[in-house]
């Protein structure tokens, strides 16, 4: 039987191009799907710095316990936003564990020197890694310093030169005491030293370390060292990284960008594979199909069922080995690609690799090969389960609908998508999204479920239109659309797909960059802001607001903290601010409560954020900062303009030794109006390295920026499985066209001219697409409403013009090129000639 598809796959090419591309796509978009959640799951980052040391101690992810399941405790493991650290009563403790020769604590600054950004550490951790000293000495005293061969060779610093260090908002004047480098480091950050003292000094952080190394003793048994050392971390709350895990301890950006390629390629893997799925079982059934009568003449010289299936099996399997030997290293290329763009835009650092590959072409190769089977299975199984006296009968006449479980499981989930409307209207926030989504794929596969039933009914609706437009052709066109309605099942699934998936999650992306965006402008009443580039000290707003005709100044500071969640906890966008005057400066639509009596153990929440985990004015909010330390603040206000400014808002002083900088990243100023002020503020700036005042639409302009970055990789997803629909759509579109060969040549053999054919063939597709059209419109129209509404209380989402005119005119160009340019081919082939082509 093998030999036999091999030659159907060699004398009918053209009936399994669709099928293999369907195919071949799929497995390159399985392939991506599968090589980011393997690479996401072997990257631990780059151990350079602590490349010496046995073990790491620090504190870089925060574990949340959630409720309790089936007998078990569920926990979200969250990495923390703002590197958290370890006490410095920790290094002398770990420094006893028997076997260790040294345990080192190494404090992590953010500086500038020679305008190029860099980290300061102590000198002690230079042994972590090890650096050794190229020209000079060490740092002897706290006015002296140890630069990286980078840092020299950028700043043209060398031992003896005077150089300035900017940190902590200020500048450090300081000499080179020498140069150092390491041996094969190549991350992306240059590095100092300062003594230890002085290190300990500069560090926001009092009393505690980034990390502490851990150095075996020549001899010692590193097993028991580690398990000890395990031990006396964990009794202080801290974590033990070894082997390859040292590079979360230096790179905890890595522990973040790890979880996005893996949650990124699992969750676009699982919509993939289920679209694909749809698209493969609709290609393949439509292929075997088309060739009823091929089948049905084989039934009737004596071939057995078994045979038949065994016939359809290895053309499909055969296909499918070609597929994923196209598809599997297009997939390995693509990945390569997007990887270098989640470097260029900031997603991943550079030191993420696309690791593996082995078990992803496994896994792509059998989930292909296992659908495209069991599709071929189900097409081949009606054909082979009829008499050899019925065959010939059964091959002139198309199955009307589907079966009744098909049709029961299509009402249900059409049922279950109308009730999550009534859900998603009843919530606000990330519930409301999840249930919008959820509604989404409900309403699109009860389509696919429906859709013979679907385009019959749209047939008969439609009759009296194409009659009226078309004439008779649009009657032929009307009874065409009636017999062939289940065969159009794939062509429908894919517009509607497109347009509804398509529009909803492109635009859904617009929205929320728009409020963002809009919740800014509207919710900023100051005119003018101070921005450091290496932060700015708390010194800058007090002098801010001594300038004469400046109204009020506050200084803001982004962070993030975790908040506790149903199942566990979860990272949000957070911002501290000084509330003295802070409601001169921003209007966060606070709804009730004042941001006045932000003061102390205090915060206030956006209201999506209050109504998600339950919180009123007055209640007390349990979060933890963004370095992990757990805090119970009182609840004094709740607002409307969490986009724009944040799910979490605190005062500053809570946040003090909490975040990396300890700086604020911008002040607000407002002036009376007409105050002549360009001047003073210039003069602010200047006692401040690298800062500048701007206007704060400057502000605005940079945020969207950071916005249409972050939104890209949504994007670029959507943009696959919307091409990868398009792609099945035409490819169904050629293959039913094509198969039409005899039934037209039939029609102009009868009477009909070649515009009649055209006309009719014109009238089926504009049925078609208004149907698909309509559909998809408003499953797009009712999700991305429900969900702007439910988010930014918008009943009426924002969605570009020049959007809906590039996917619906798209959309509509494609099916009609797909059906025309076959169409116009068949109408070259001489009618007798075509009456007598095989299907």
């Amino acid at each position: 039987m093998l030999r036999l598809a091999a030659q159907m796959l060699r004398f009918r090419k053209g009936g399994f191009v669709a099928t293999f591309m369907a195919l071949s796509a799929g497995a390159m978009i399985l392939t991506v799907c599968a090589l980011l959640v393997e690479s996401g799951l072997q990257y631990q980052g780059l151990p350079e710095r602590y490349g010496e040391a046995t073990a790491v101690v620090a504190q870089r992810d925060l574990t949340v316990a959630g409720p309790e399941m089936f007998g078990e405790s569920e926990s979200t493991t969250v990495v923390l936003p703002e590197r958290g650290g370890v006490p410095e009563s920790l290094v002398r403790l770990l420094a006893q564990v028997p076997g260790v020769a040294s345990a080192v604590g190494d404090h992590s600054i953010a500086v500038a020197a020679s305008n190029v950004p860099a980290t300061g550490h102590g000198w002690a951790s230079a042994a972590l890694t090890p650096y050794r000293i190229v020209s000079g000495t060490a740092p002897r005293s706290a006015g002296e310093i140890a630069v990286d061969a980078r840092l020299a060779t950028a700043g043209r610093l060398r031992p003896g030169v005077t150089t300035e260090i900017v940190t902590g908002g200020a500048v450090h004047r300081f000499r080179v005491s020498g140069v150092v480098e390491a041996a094969g480091t190549r991350g992306p950050g240059a590095v100092l030293f300062f003594t230890d003292a002085q290190a300990a000094r500069l560090d926001p952080h009092r009393g505690r370390f980034d990390a502490i190394g851990v150095l075996a003793a020549q001899g010692a048994d590193r097993s028991a060292v580690v398990a000890e050392v395990r031990r006396v971390a964990a009794e202080a709350g801290a974590k033990t990284y070894t082997g390859a895990e040292r590079g979360l301890a230096e790179q905890p950006e890595a522990a973040a960008a790890r979880d996005l390629a893996v949650q990124a390629g699992g969750a676009f893997g699982g919509y993939a594979a289920m679209i694909i799925g749809f698209v493969i079982a609709a290609t393949v059934g439509l292929s075997v199909r088309h060739r009823r009568r091929d089948l049905a003449l084989l039934r009737a010289i004596a071939a057995t069922p078994g045979q038949v299936r065994l016939l359809i099996l290895g053309e499909v399997g055969l296909l499918s080995l070609l597929a994923v030997a196209v598809g599997v290293p297009a997939g390995l290329a693509a990945t390569a690609w997007i990887r270098d763009e989640l470097v260029t835009r900031g997603f991943v650092p550079d030191t993420f690799t696309v690791r593996g590959g082995v078990l992803s072409a496994l896994a792509v190769i059998a989930a292909v090969a296992a659908v495209a089977l069991l599709s071929a299975w189900i097409a081949a199984s009606r054909t082979t389960r009829i008499r050899p006296t019925e065959a010939l009968g059964e091959a002139a006449v198309e199955p009307a609908t589907g079966g009744k479980v098909r049709g029961v499981c299509g009402l249900a989930l059409l049922v279950g998508a109308v009730c999550m409307i009534g859900l998603t209207g009843s919530t606000s926030g990330e519930t409301a999204m999840g249930a919008a989504v959820g509604m989404l794929y409900t309403f699109v596969l009860a389509v696919a479920l429906l859709a013979p039933w679907i385009n019959q009914a749209a047939a008969r609706l439609l009759a009296p239109v194409l009659r009226t437009v078309w004439g008779d052709s649009g009657y032929l066109a009307a009874a065409n659309l009636r017999a062939n309605a289940r065969g159009m099942v794939a062509v429908l699934t894919a517009l509607v797909l497109s347009v509804g998936f398509g529009g909803t999650v492109w635009f859904l992306q617009d929205n929320l960059q728009r409020q963002t965006v809009i919740q800014s402008q509207d919710g900023t009443l100051a005119q003018h802001a101070l921005v450091g580039r290496v932060g700015l000290p708390v010194s800058a707003t007090e002098k801010a607001r001594l300038i004469p005709g400046v109204l009020a100044a506050t200084g803001v500071r982004r962070t993030s903290v975790v908040v506790p969640m149903e199942f566990g906890g979860q990272a949000v966008v957070a911002q501290g601010i000084d509330p003295q005057g802070a409601e001169r400066t921003m209007d966060l639509g606070v709804r009730s409560g004042s941001l006045a009596d932000l003061h102390g153990a205090t915060v206030a929440v956006s209201a999506s954020r209050a109504q998600s985990s339950g919180w009123e004015i007055g209640d007390d909010a349990r979060l933890w900062l963004g370095d992990g330390t757990p805090v119970t603040l009182r609840v004094v206000a709740i607002y409307d303009r969490g986009f724009g400014f944040g799910e979490v808002t605190l005062n500053t002083e809570t946040l003090a030794g909490h975040t990396v900088t300890g700086l604020d990243d911008h002040v607000l100023i407002r002036t009376a109006p007409g105050a002549a002020v360009g001047t003073a503020l210039t003069r602010l700036a200047g006692e401040y390295p690298a800062s500048t005042v701007t206007g704060t639409d400057r502000l605005t302009g940079e945020l969207a920026q950071d916005l249409a970055i972050s939104a890209w990789l949504n994007k670029l997803l959507v943009a696959v499985l919307v091409g990868y629909a398009v792609l099945a759509a035409a490819n169904t579109l050629i293959m039913a066209a094509l198969a039409r060969t005899r039934e037209l040549s039939l029609l102009r053999l009868v009477g009909m001219t070649r515009g009649q054919v055209r006309r009719m063939a014109h009238a089926e597709q504009a049925a078609l697409l208004g149907v698909a059209l309509t559909i998809g419109v408003a499953i797009a129209t009712v999700t991305l409403s429900s969900i702007v509404n439910a988010i930014a209380g918008e009943p009426i989402p924002y969605v570009p013009a020049l959007g809906w005119v590039t996917i619906i005119g798209g959309t509509v160009v494609l099916a009609l090129v797909a059906t025309v340019l076959p169409i116009g081919r068949l109408m070259r082939t001489p009618p007798v000639e075509g009456i007598g082509i095989r299907e």
